[in-house]
Formats: C-alpha cells, structure tokens, sequence
C-alpha cells in the first residue's frame, strides 16, 4: 500500500502545481473548461451535491471550518474541502473532521487517472497547458465526497473565486468573507478589482452572504448579485456581531465570546472557537450562513452550534501548541492577517516578551507584513521554509527588518534552527509566535509536535 500511495503523491505532485510554482503570469492561463471537461468524465459527482462556496481574502477557511463544525454537530454528515494543507495531502479532503485515509487517497487517484489522461491526450497538439494539480484534486474531493454520500459540502477557494478551479459548481449558497490587498498580480490592484473576482463565484439565482465592509468593496459585490438575481444578505445590514474580548490581565491565553443577530436568528452569546477579534467576523458570516441553509429546509439550532465549536480544531492559525514559553503558529500571509495576528495577540495573550520568527513568499508584501508585526515583537528571527522553493531569503528578511526599524535580527536557515534560536532568546514566561507564511506554519508545526517535551495544549481556555 505505501508503494501505491507515495504512487499516487508522485502522480499528482508531478503536475503544474502554482502553490509552489507561485501564481500564474496571467489571469488566461487559469480556466474552468478543463475542470468541466474532468467533471464530466468522472460522472458530474458535485452535480448531487449541496454546496456552501466560500472565497474571501482573509477568515474564508475559518468561516468554512466553523460552519462544517456545526453543520456536523447537527448531525449532518459533511464535507470540507479547504487548501492548502499543513502536513498531509489528505488533510484536504475531510468527512466530520476526518480527513481521508491513505486508501481512500489511492482509490480517488486511481479514479480520475484515466480522464485525466484523456485530457491530456486532447492537449498534446496544442498550445493548452495540462490540469493543474489543483483541479484534479478539486475533483477528487467532490468525487470523494459524492462516493461518501455527504449531506452537505463547504468548498473553500483556492485563490480568487471568478477563474478558481473550484468555481465550476452550482452552489446552494455563496459566500464572501473579507476582501484585501492580496494576489494583486492577478485579482487586481485595488478592492473593488479584487471583490470583483471574487465576487465571481455568486451564481444566478442563488443566496449569497458577505462579510466585507469596506464601501468599495461592498458595491461591486452588490452589483454583481443584483445582476444575477442573487439574495444577498450583508454585513451591518442583515446581520451584525459584537465582540466581547477576554477580561485581562490574562493568566493565559482566552478566545473571548460574541454575539449574533441577523434578519432570522437572535444567536446570543456564544463562546469563539478560535482566538483572535477577526474570529468574531467570521463566526458571524458563519452563522448567517446557517441561516440561509435554514431558509432552504436545512436547520442547525444554537444547541448544536455550541457542541460544534466546542471542539473545533484550526491548526496553525494562531494555533498554541505549547507554553513556558508559548509557542504560537500562525499562518498569516498577507498584510490585513498580520494585521489581526497583532490584534489577537494583544487581545487574547498575556502581556509577556514576544519573539517573533518570521519567513514568507516572494510573491507577498514582505515590508508590509513586518510594518504590522515588528511593534507588537521585543525579539526578532528572519528563518525561510525549506519544502517549497518559493520562500524569502532570511537574509533578505533581516535587511527588511533593519531598514524599516532599525533592529539586528538573527538570521537563521530553516525552521529548526529558527525555533531554537527562538527558544535561546524567549523567557520561560515568554511567547514564540511563528508566522508569514502557511508553508513555514507547517514545517514549524511539525518540528514542534515531534519535540515529546513540549507540552501540547490540546485546546485554548476560553
């Protein structure tokens, strides 16, 4: 079995793959026709299934894990397609919170392989690129989830939301998170660009939800849903939220609680699952989502909420993984989610000496991100991600640290070095905080869950 499935990981990891590529050089190479053409060879699987689609810049696989969590609590059987992943390709693709298995990995593989190459035979004479790794595991995860009979789907965005692979899907509900500035190469270089294409997957007809609230964000949002005969229920108009964060001084690390009320559902105060101030967004954009189902014959009560937010896992978004020191992973990878990793620190932690250890993407705001970080951080750790080969120097970290304010930084080589430079530096009460990137997030992650004397905490006291 490990020969078929290590099999199976060179099969798909052998294609175009621009997750470690970095994005294309222009919207044109991404299309949807191949990823329908997949679809339909494979028997149309997403046809059968009721799908939540969920883009946004920020708090899409938040909100899309949220609302899994208390869509399963109900007793719902459901499926949550989200990317990237952290430590398995498998992680992906998951039923009630369990990923697939190794086997189940193996069958879907060897399910799409004969399309896939029929495709490709289509392509051999002509100019058009092959199915990216994305799309044919976007179709192994509907396909996997049509052969497992779900009651209900999340599909999380890929990147975008009008050309991303996962946009070939008639959804039951839309749903926009936030809108910032990134991937501004190929979304476009200001709000209302870039909530256009992401905008792009509400579909006719269909209710749709959003988050944002930045004006001209909102208008192209609104204008595309009118166009489309969509229902759209909003943020501060249909629905509104307010954030009751932990009382301090904190002995250690609380998530806070919020409340819900939208245009269906007076939710009261609920516990967050996850830390930070921006989770209360997104539990509110998940809630009235719940709502929308509603409306459409599918009920999630508040009991079951609770029960499915109670053990909702998130790793590595502001993940804590051990203490004495703290140690927090992060995969922050953009200016707006730096922003709020600073905010949940302050908010959610106890005031301490902060040691921040950081490596991103070429392709990210590198001084934009640290504009954010460095205020909140007393010690500093320029590291890269060695796995992908898209990671930022340390070097050129460091320099960026030093030009922006003026401080040394120890530059180390990878992740393991990083961590323990990190740990040298922090104080037994102290707190690590690891972020920049989700790739980094990963290989950090798994150093530390290796290392048998850090003590995990399984889940935060709220």
């Amino acid at each position: 079995m490990l020969d078929d499935y290590q099999d199976s990981l060179d099969f798909l990891y052998g294609r175009l793959n621009y997750e470690w590529l970095g994005m294309p050089r222009s919207p044109a190479e991404l299309r949807l026709g191949w990823e329908r053409r997949l679809l339909r060879l494979l028997g149309d699987p997403h046809d059968a299934l009721r799908i939540v689609h969920v883009a946004g810049t920020k708090g899409k696989g938040s909100t899309a894990a949220m609302l899994a969590a208390a869509l399963s609590a109900s007793g719902i059987r459901v499926g949550l397609f989200c990317s990237p992943h952290l430590h398995r390709l498998e992680e992906r693709f998951t039923i009630d919170g369990q990923a697939a298995s190794p086997g189940e990995l193996i069958g879907l593989t060897d399910a799409v392989r004969p399309a896939v190459a029929e495709l490709d035979a289509r392509c051999a004479d002509r100019s058009y690129r092959r199915l990216t790794f994305f799309e044919i595991i976007t179709a192994m995860g509907l396909l996997h989830f049509a052969r497992s009979q779900v009651g209900a789907v999340v599909l999380e965005v890929g990147l975008g939301g009008r050309l991303d692979a996962t946009n070939v899907v008639h959804p039951a509900l839309s749903v926009v998170t936030t809108i910032s500035y990134d991937h501004t190469r190929l979304l476009g270089t200001t709000l209302e660009a870039i909530a256009t294409e992401k905008a792009g997957i509400l579909k006719r007809g269909r209710p749709a939800i959003s988050g944002v609230r930045e004006p001209e964000a909102r208008a192209p949002i609104a204008r595309i849903a009118r166009q489309r005969g969509c229902a759209l229920r909003e943020l501060d108009v249909d629905f509104t939220y307010r954030y009751e964060p932990p009382t301090p001084p904190l002995a250690r690390p609380a998530a806070g609680r919020v409340a819900v009320r939208s245009w269906r559902t007076d939710w009261g105060v609920l516990d967050l699952p996850l830390l930070g101030p921006h989770q209360a967004r997104n539990a509110a954009v998940a809630l009235a989502s719940l709502d929308v189902l509603a409306e459409q014959g599918l009920v999630v009560d508040r009991a079951a909420v609770v029960r499915g937010f109670a053990t909702l896992q998130w790793p590595a978004r502001v993940e804590v993984l051990g203490e004495s020191p703290y140690l927090v992973i992060d995969g922050a990878h953009n200016v707006a989610s730096a922003e709020a990793l600073v905010e949940t620190l302050r908010a959610c932690f106890p005031v301490t000496h902060r040691t921040l250890v950081f490596g991103t993407t070429r392709d990210k705001d590198l001084k934009g991100q640290l504009r954010a970080l460095l205020p909140c951080f007393d010690a500093l750790v320029a590291t890269r991600y060695v796995e992908n080969p898209r990671s930022v120097p340390p070097e050129d970290v460091a320099a960026a640290i030093l030009e922006l304010d003026g401080r040394a930084t120890s530059v180390t080589a990878d992740p393991a070095e990083a961590l323990a430079a990190a740990r040298r530096i922090a104080p037994r009460d102290g707190l690590i905080c690891v972020t920049g990137s989700l790739f980094l997030a990963a290989e950090a992650r798994a150093l530390i869950l290796k290392n048998e004397t850090i003590p995990a905490m399984s889940r935060v006291m709220t």
